[in-house]
């Protein structure tokens, strides 16, 4: 089943050549690390790993059990060719990592793979959010592209549409003015080019009930 978009929608072929650009690869460079921090999370599970057309999935250290996908057009492409739903199990993997694969697409059009990342996604597993941070300077590397930066409480509201818990905390990734890889990240998204949003899959606890005491009835006095 194809991933449906409505008619008006940014230049996916623009936000794809963008990637692979000096400016887009910088980004992806900067963000490798914690890329494989996010695979290797659960060690021995299955992780998803989403991303953009630029991106070399076997340059990336992580988990040998992750199925490595790239956006590529209304689908993915890879270790195999798909669109929404995703051909995988309910609750088939322990991380889900989700790498600007929505930044081309309108904001009502970014549910539907998030839910999908949801249903695939174990209870208590991990979804990975990269996007682009709207405040950056490095905006101007992008601008005209195709690309849409949201800032991260809208991330949030569609995370928890989902069903996800999201983090409080969030993360900068990538440079801020220079054309050029920039390691380790921030509290906070602050100036950098893009940030990361993490999400939980959480299952709500079953309450017990107590039981109910049958009820009695009282006898009538007696005149």
């Amino acid at each position: 089943m194809p991933f449906m978009l409505p008619a008006r929608q940014p230049n996916a072929a623009g936000a794809d050549a963008w990637y692979a650009t000096p400016a887009g690869l910088a980004l992806l460079a900067s963000e490798a690390a914690v890329v494989g921090d996010a695979l290797r999370q659960r060690p021995g599970q299955a992780a998803l790993w989403l991303a953009p057309p630029a991106v070399d999935l076997l340059d990336v250290e992580g988990g040998a059990l992750a199925l490595r996908l790239r956006c590529r057009g209304s689908g993915f492409d890879g270790a195999l060719r798909c669109g929404l739903p995703l051909p995988l199990a309910s609750e088939a993997c322990a991380v889900a990592v989700v790498q600007h694969v929505l930044d081309a697409k309108p904001a009502d059009a970014a549910l539907p793979l998030l839910e999908e990342c949801a249903r695939v996604l174990v209870p208590g597993g991990w979804l990975w959010l990269f996007a682009l941070n709207p405040l950056s300077p490095y905006r101007w590397q992008w601008r005209g592209q195709g690309l849409a930066a949201r800032e991260p409480i809208g991330w949030r509201r569609r995370l928890r549409a989902a069903g996800l818990a999201p983090d409080v905390v969030t993360l900068g990734l990538g440079p801020v003015w220079a054309v050029a890889a920039a390691a380790g990240e921030q509290e906070g998204a602050g100036l950098r080019a893009g940030y990361l949003l993490r999400a939980e899959k959480r299952v709500r606890a079953l309450t017990p009930q107590r039981r109910r005491r049958a009820l009695r009835w009282q006898a009538e006095p007696s005149a």
